[in-house]
């Protein structure tokens, strides 16, 4: 079992890693076209992705996939809403407000998660407690430079940071009952309709920006939403949400690699604090978990 956590673990940094390079990305696609089309167009490449591997693996499994069914579908459809209303929040909001907040305000889902948790019974150990602060503490370093305050985009944003929370916890309910593969199908071709849907009513669009994104949406539909979000459902079978949450939140310092490797962007030293902070909060995290199975392991006994 700590073979499959630690190579779950593994997993969730490699989706970090995507999710923060995504983020240059989008920065890039947003310049051509709006949010809810850039949202609806990659997460529409993401199941036409993942679509050929599900009938693959159907074949091979006698036309049934585990976790196949009505359940699925409707944990799907669930998972999907979700999905759908975090990314437009956050997508929304980041034209009113400024990337290093966004970035910020985002990434209290990691102190969001375990409090959501209570509510469900999943209590959690000192060590998660401590690592979710030190993760704040170092996105705080990482990504403001001056004071915060809360304006029309920051609430936006905050919001999605909610629903990305429960998206979390969702998943982690949702992958140990449900096939991977069909889950992380369903919620990519929810959010993508949702999201084409309400472009055709509130946004412009037009194929010469879509070609001007089609790079940062490539990057966005096959990376961060059919493999990262694919490997996340993967690895939160075999870890707490609220421990998959710190690792996750890795991509803010992800997102200031890219930004450097990319257009150019330099890390502070108060950034390089930040990204010290948050991998200290991963490892401390790491230990309470593991810390938390071996006592819940003894009282068994």
């Amino acid at each position: 079992m700590k073979n499959k956590m630690l190579q779950a673990d593994g997993l969730l940094f490699i989706t970090a890693a995507i999710w923060g390079f995504a983020f240059v990305a989008q920065r890039i696609g947003m310049k051509y076209v709006g949010p809810f089309i850039f949202n609806g167009v990659r997460f529409a490449l993401a199941v036409f992705v993942l679509t050929p591997f599900f009938l693959v693996r159907k074949k091979k499994s006698n036309n049934s996939c585990a976790g196949n069914g009505k359940g699925a579908l409707v944990s799907g459809l669930f998972a999907g809403l979700i999905l759908f209303i975090a990314s437009s929040f956050q997508q929304v909001g980041v034209v009113y407000t400024t990337a290093g907040k966004a970035g910020f305000i985002t990434g209290l889902y990691v102190v969001i998660v375990p409090l959501m948790g209570l509510f469900w019974k999943r209590h959690v150990g000192l060590g998660t407690w401590f690592g979710a602060l030190l993760a704040i503490a170092g996105l705080y370093f990482l990504s403001i430079a001056g004071g915060l305050t809360l304006v029309r985009g920051d609430l936006l944003v905050l919001t999605s940071a909610f629903f990305w929370a429960g998206h979390v916890l969702l998943i982690g309910s949702f992958s140990k009952k449900i096939d991977p593969l069909v889950l992380a199908l369903i919620q990519c071709a929810v959010c993508s309709v949702l999201s084409l849907i309400v472009s055709l009513f509130v946004e412009k669009i037009s194929l010469s920006g879509l070609y001007s994104a089609a790079v940062p949406i490539i990057y966005g539909g096959i990376f961060s939403v059919g493999i990262a979000y694919t490997f996340q459902i993967l690895a939160q079978r075999y870890t707490p949400a609220a421990h998959a949450s710190i690792i996750m939140s890795f991509e803010a310092v992800f997102a200031v690699v890219g930004g450097w490797l990319i257009i150019g962007e330099v890390l502070s030293m108060r950034g390089g604090f930040g990204c010290i902070l948050m991998f200290a909060g991963m490892i401390l995290s790491q230990f309470g978990v593991i810390a938390g199975r071996r006592k819940r392991g003894i009282a068994a006994k």
